[in-house]
């Protein structure tokens, strides 16, 4: 008798996830383009399996679970270990699992997670109550499931109420990123590629590298502080290593890369900080962690960005009595442009109306709470100044809303404010628009339009809160000057000379002398001078009213040879009026414009086919191309490669070829990036349809 009673318990023999792409669990859950075998499910919803056992299940004497389990220590209490209990209908906002069917010997069940629960990848087992105790599966890594953050459900931290938003902002793989300078807005596409197979894994490790709690794995502003922290090496062996000297040894320069893919991988198997990173290069790693975890995320570029040393609300840029920048006393620097990245998430820490999209910048520049990372700073609460919300509000407020205070530093160690300029900074923030590439201006979330009632009002709340703002630059301005100048920098094309026009006007009845000079600096994106490659002083005498023009020839030679990552050219013209000793002075910076790679494609664009890709680049320089890495990408179509040519000889042109078979349809990219020792941030794109395979 013992024997029989001893067989009869419940045994399992197998359990079924459903995790094929095709399968429901994977659609509904918006996880389909995932490149992985596993199970990825979104937290909130549910999901189907199958349990197989040895004999039929009984509800009325059969009493099994399901038990979803993380990290080493497994927890109730803690998140880590979940028992879900067996229920007769689910509930919203709590773990469950309903039988939906039963047949022969095999049970299915819906099964939900709470909208809360650890993100993260579970190990899962079957428990079974016998005579002799609970009985568990053994550990199975075929079973092992992902949960993700979920903005299609309502009691997430990440809801987000529109579809065209959330697939831009959480299943688009491929982005636009701008850069430049104001006047000169440049983009260049940048491969996410969160689908890719192996980063899911590798951004889960950057959360264990940094040795994040399990238990707040849950919570998107703890998730997007953390990756804030990981994506620069600064202080935890993170994933990149910014640097910005324009010596890029041992490693590719940040211009190079094409998208996060290879970074993410390299990080993951290396153990090691990748070289090398800048803005933009954080920002696109940063926002593929975000949206491979689930989080909404996009990338924005600040024109004008402030890097303000003291969050005082004012760059102090120091001019010597000649006009010229000093260096050494100016500490502040105005980046042309800087990029960080949003999150969307519900902020219950801060008072109401402070949640959606929240500024996260991982770009190492201020430390915060003793680690190198900036935010979740909400960016309605930066508008209306109030910066006493966690986290890094004032840093990230100073950043689109200091002030350009223009000092004279005199011999006899005097400073002289000279103007003030409350207009410059935060010029333009752009984002791509959602569906397409072109750009959208969402300045008017971060501040309001210059002069407005409210925008005063947000200032002086900033102000309350402790942002500080030293000088009274109110009223300073100085009485206008009789002369009037300006200037106008040409097109600039790579490698070719250029002029740059001055035009002085005389508003009064009085003849003037002026003594003026223009200097030509390369400067970095920073807005850090590194080289002065042009210096010419000229004498101009005006009649009254009258209006008089100088051209000044800048030629490639004098240029080309300092040239630097991303540089841009930035003169000033300053002058003095003889009689008045009136001082004029202007700076203007502008972008070269920079020849193109180019991509194209033949052979079928369908799934599963050969398609060759032919990559090509002509030298547009006088000089040879030393050490030319071309880079190709292209997240479904490609994996990315890299190839070296020693050299290309002025005006002639290299070609590459692969071939590749594209496994993901639908609208996708192709991105080259070309860099050498002394041209860089050369791109190309292409965009392509790819269609499915032809069902049998």
């Amino acid at each position: 008798m013992m024997n029989q009673q001893k067989v009869n318990y419940l045994n399992v023999t197998s359990v079924h996830l459903f995790k094929e792409r095709w399968d429901t669990n994977k659609i509904d859950h918006h996880t389909d383009k995932y490149d992985s075998d596993k199970l990825i499910v979104r937290r909130g919803q549910s999901f189907y399996i199958q349990i197989d056992f040895n004999r039929p299940y009984d509800p009325r004497r059969d009493l099994f679970r399901v038990e979803y389990v993380i990290g080493r220590y497994p927890q109730e209490n803690k998140g880590t270990y979940v028992p879900v209990p067996v229920v007769s209908e689910l509930q919203r906002g709590k773990w469950g699992a309903k039988v939906v069917t039963r047949e022969d010997r095999s049970v299915r069940l819906s099964i939900q997670s709470s909208p809360k629960c650890i993100v993260g990848k579970f190990r899962m087992y079957v428990a079974v109550w016998t005579p002799y105790g609970i009985i568990r599966t053994s550990r199975n890594p075929e079973t092992d499931t992902y949960i993700l953050f979920n903005p299609w459900c309502e009691e997430d931290a990440v809801y987000l109420d529109d579809d065209k938003e959330r697939e831009e902002y959480v299943l688009n793989d491929i982005g636009v990123i701008f850069y430049g300078d104001f006047n000169n807005i440049k983009s260049r596409s940048w491969s996410y590629g969160q689908f890719e197979d192996g980063i899911l894994d590798a951004c889960l490790y950057m959360m264990d590298r940094a040795q994040m709690d399990l238990s707040g794995r849950g919570n998107p502003i703890k998730v997007s502080r953390v990756g804030s922290a990981m994506v620069n090496s600064k202080d935890d062996e993170g994933v990149l290593v910014g640097s910005w000297d324009n010596i890029y040894a041992y490693g590719v320069p940040p211009s190079a890369w094409t998208g996060s893919i290879d970074i993410l991988l390299e990080y993951q198997s290396s153990k090691n900080p990748v070289r090398y990173g800048q803005c933009w290069v954080f920002a696109g790693v940063f926002n593929t962690f975000l949206r491979c975890l689930g989080i909404p995320a996009r990338v924005v570029t600040n024109y004008f960005s402030a890097h303000d040393n003291d969050a005082n609300l004012q760059m102090d840029i120091f001019l010597e009595e000649d006009g010229n920048v000093n260096s050494k006393l100016t500490k502040d620097s105005v980046w042309n442009y800087h990029c960080w990245n949003e999150a969307w998430m519900t902020r219950p820490d801060l008072p109401v109306g402070f949640g959606g999209w929240q500024a996260v910048d991982s770009t190492p520049q201020e430390n915060s709470d003793g680690m190198y990372r900036c935010g979740p700073a909400s960016v309605q609460a930066i508008k209306h100044g109030h910066v006493c919300f966690q986290f890094d509000a004032p840093f990230v407020y100073a950043e689109v809303n200091s002030d350009l205070v223009y000092i004279t530093a005199k011999k006899d160690g005097t400073h002289v404010v000279e103007a003030v300029d409350t207009t410059h900074i935060g010029k333009l923030i752009v984002t791509k628009q959602i569906g397409g590439d072109g750009m959208k201006d969402i300045t008017d979330t971060y501040k309001f339009q210059e002069g407005q009632t409210e925008e005063r009002l947000a200032l002086e709340t900033a102000l309350m809160y402790g942002v500080k703002k030293p000088l009274n630059t109110e009223g300073v301005i100085k009485p206008k000057s009789d002369v009037v100048m300006d200037f106008e920098v040409e097109n600039v094309v790579l490698g070719k000379d250029f002029k740059v026009n001055i035009t002085f006007q005389n508003n009064s009845p009085n003849s003037h002398a002026i003594s003026a000079y223009l200097s030509g600096n390369i400067t970095f994106y920073t807005g850090v001078s590194k080289e002065e490659f042009k210096k010419e002083t000229f004498d101009v005498t005006l009649e009254p009213f009258s209006i008089k023009k100088e051209e000044v020839l800048v030629r490639a030679g004098e240029y080309m040879g300092h040239l630097l990552e991303q540089a841009s050219l930035q003169f000033f013209v300053t002058a003095r009026v003889d009689k008045t000793g009136d001082i004029l002075a202007k700076q203007k910076s502008t972008v070269l414009t920079i020849p193109k790679v180019n991509i194209k494609v033949r052979g079928p664009k369908i799934v599963g086919s050969d398609m060759v890709v032919t990559v090509e680049f002509t030298n547009p320089l006088k000089e040879t191309l030393q050490n030319v890495w071309i880079h190709l990408d292209g997240p479904g179509v490609i994996k990315p490669k890299r190839k070296l040519f020693r050299e290309i000889q002025p005006n002639s042109t290299v070609q590459w070829e692969e071939v590749s078979r594209p496994w993901v349809s639908g609208h996708r990219k192709l991105i080259a990036s070309m860099t050498s020792d002394s041209l860089r941030h050369v791109y190309g794109e292409l965009d392509l349809q790819i269609q499915r395979q032809p069902s049998m």
